[in-house]
């Protein structure tokens, strides 16, 4: 408003200065059009409606009084860019059609103010009309930089929109992929964390209980106690080691396989838990994902079996290559589980184990099954897709 206020002291300037000289009803009517047309120029931008309104309102009433058009007529230039660009679609138009009148009317003030009928007669048709469509083409032109600025400011409107939109959707984003990485190391912490940490407390046990009776033994404990645990730092160092850098993600992450189930078994059987390992079907190379999975999967079985399947508890794990699908079976003759404890998610109710089961073979579109066995223990098959074999 301050710098329309300015512009309508401007043309209200130039207005008192071309009709100083005029005298009678005419300057009369020259201060009144004058004052409202510098009104609705300062409110312009906020009532465009009103400006364009009382500006075709104004004209109409100097096109009646034969008021010649002087320095306050710049006001309907502004007006019909007022309507372009801020008004609604109605303005816009009514503020086309004031424009295209423009011409004429003039002319026809012209008209009026001539007393010579002889004077009159002496304009052609065609010059009148090419008259017209001059007076009328900086209306025109106006009305299309009003245009041209609504359009502008529509464009801009719609980026910023899309910006703000994209802002909110790469942060929905991040959430999304924060929350998947904390769900993954936390599945990774808790499988390394169970399974070495289960190991260590099953040897300390067997270290004291035969510590008095069978040193030798219960040095040998100590020992798997410490290898143990200094396999257990080293995975804990891997996988921290994501949370330090971006960069080296591959180096740390631990990546076990199928390959290294034999190493796997052979820790637990060292820890007192018998286990029947057997394969099936033609071993192919597996997707790094598929082989994490299959690795973590007996890792978390084997520990619920030392933790929940009581004394003189026996486990098998068989893996089958199929033609399109990986079939792991874990199973043990322990006590097993009930539906209740099922139903939390771990085979004591208070476990991950499960949870992170289901969530690593649904990363894989794969199916898990668990559950207690026919005549006693516990079962748990995980069926893995894979890519044909050729």
């Amino acid at each position: 408003m301050v710098v329309d206020g300015a512009w309508a002291a401007l043309v209200v300037f130039l207005s008192l200065v071309s009709n100083i000289s005029s005298e009678g009803a005419h300057r009369a009517w020259y201060l009144v059009i004058t004052g409202v047309i510098a009104v609705l120029m300062v409110i312009r931008r906020r009532r465009p409606q009103i400006a364009v309104t009382g500006g075709l309102l104004i004209g109409l009433l100097q096109v009646g009084l034969s008021i010649s058009p002087e320095a306050s007529s710049i006001g309907y230039l502004v007006f019909v860019y007022t309507g372009a660009a801020f008004g609604a679609q109605w303005v816009s138009r009514l503020a086309l059609v004031g424009g295209l009148c423009a011409g004429p009317l003039t002319l026809l003030i012209q008209h009026q103010q001539e007393s010579d009928p002889a004077a009159r007669a002496g304009h052609g048709s065609a010059q009148e009309v090419f008259v017209s469509a001059l007076l009328s083409t900086p209306f025109i032109l106006c009305w299309a930089w009003g245009r041209l600025t609504r359009v502008r400011r529509a464009y801009l409107t719609e980026l910023e929109d899309r910006a703000e939109r994209l802002e909110r959707e790469r942060d929905a984003q991040a959430k999304v992929a924060v929350a998947a990485e904390r769900a993954r190391i936390a599945r990774e912490l808790h499988d390394v964390v169970a399974h070495n940490v289960s190991v260590m407390i099953v040897q300390a046990d067997g270290a004291a209980y035969v510590m008095d009776n069978s040193p030798g033994q219960a040095k040998e404990a100590l020992g798997t106690i410490a290898s143990t645990g200094r396999q257990a730092l080293v995975e804990m160092r891997r996988l921290l080691g994501v949370l330090r850098t971006s960069d080296t993600t591959e180096e740390y992450v631990p990546q076990p396989g199928v390959e290294e189930l034999p190493e796997l078994l052979e820790q637990v059987r060292t820890a007192g838990l018998p286990v029947e390992f057997s394969t099936s079907g033609t071993p192919r190379e597996l997707p790094r994902g598929v082989e994490l999975t299959v690795y973590r999967i007996v890792q978390e079985a084997l520990t619920n079996v030392r933790k929940h399947g009581g004394p003189n508890v026996s486990a098998k794990v068989a893996v089958d290559f199929g033609d399109r699908d990986l079939n792991v079976l874990i199973e043990d003759d322990g006590r097993g589980s009930t539906d209740e404890q099922l139903a939390h998610g771990g085979t004591d109710g208070l476990g991950h184990g499960l949870i992170g089961m289901r969530e690593r073979i649904g990363m894989v579109s794969g199916s898990l099954d668990a559950g207690p066995r026919p005549g006693g223990g516990f079962r748990i098959r995980a069926v893995l897709p894979l890519k044909a074999a050729r």
